[in-house]
């Protein structure tokens, strides 16, 4: 969209890209888009002002700002608008898994159906115990995706398990699949540190 353009309530206007995923902004109100204050491909902080939309019907043509959609730890927790956001994360990165995985058997059939010589056997078969070792942390990875959208679902996500306090918007950015706060976290760290000593 550019500056001038007649919008609709909750059209795509802006598409923001994190390392994550791809997100569209949409109008908060149908209008004319008065005011695009980042150029494409350009980077933007978090929490930073998008543009600007004038709602139709309105002598004072009052503004409605748009907001970067990237949560923070100033608004209410878990609004709808952070749960969209961490519901969209967790399911693109799932998507790209089983992506991964999807292209990791097909990679292991291609083998298969292969006949290597014997200076070859060993090459390959150490490849594909890694490739196997990789699908591994996948299949786990992905069934904590998966508890985060239960959670999402249920109403609980970004709660700690261990306290039931909000984890931090910065800490479920870094690890959408975080289930433990800071604290707790380095908490467990230092009970599993003890335990092993103890082993010893």
């Amino acid at each position: 969209k550019n500056e001038g353009d007649s919008v609709e309530a909750d059209e795509p206007i802006v598409e923001l890209e994190t390392d994550k995923v791809n997100l569209e902004v949409p109008s908060p109100v149908s209008g004319t888009l008065t005011k695009i204050n980042s150029k494409d491909g350009s980077i933007v902080e978090v929490g930073a002002l998008l543009g600007s939309v004038s709602e139709n019907g309105l002598s004072s043509k009052k503004t409605e700002e748009i907001e970067e959609i990237e949560p923070t730890d100033k608004e209410e927790f878990m609004n709808p608008r952070q749960i969209e956001y961490f519901k969209n994360l967790l399911q693109a990165w799932k998507n790209d898994l089983l992506q991964e995985s999807s292209n990791t058997l097909d990679h292991l059939k291609e083998e298969s159906s292969n006949k290597p010589d014997n200076a070859d056997r060993a090459s390959i078969e150490s490849e594909r115990s890694l490739e196997l070792r990789t699908r591994d942390r996948e299949r786990k990875l992905l069934n904590k995706i998966n508890k985060a959208l239960r959670k999402i679902d249920e109403g609980t996500y970004g709660y700690c398990e261990e306290t039931n306090k909000p984890i931090s918007i910065a800490r479920l950015k870094a690890r959408p699949i975080a289930t433990l706060s800071i604290e707790a976290q380095e908490m467990h760290e230092k009970f599993e540190k003890i335990y092993k000593e103890k082993e010893y």
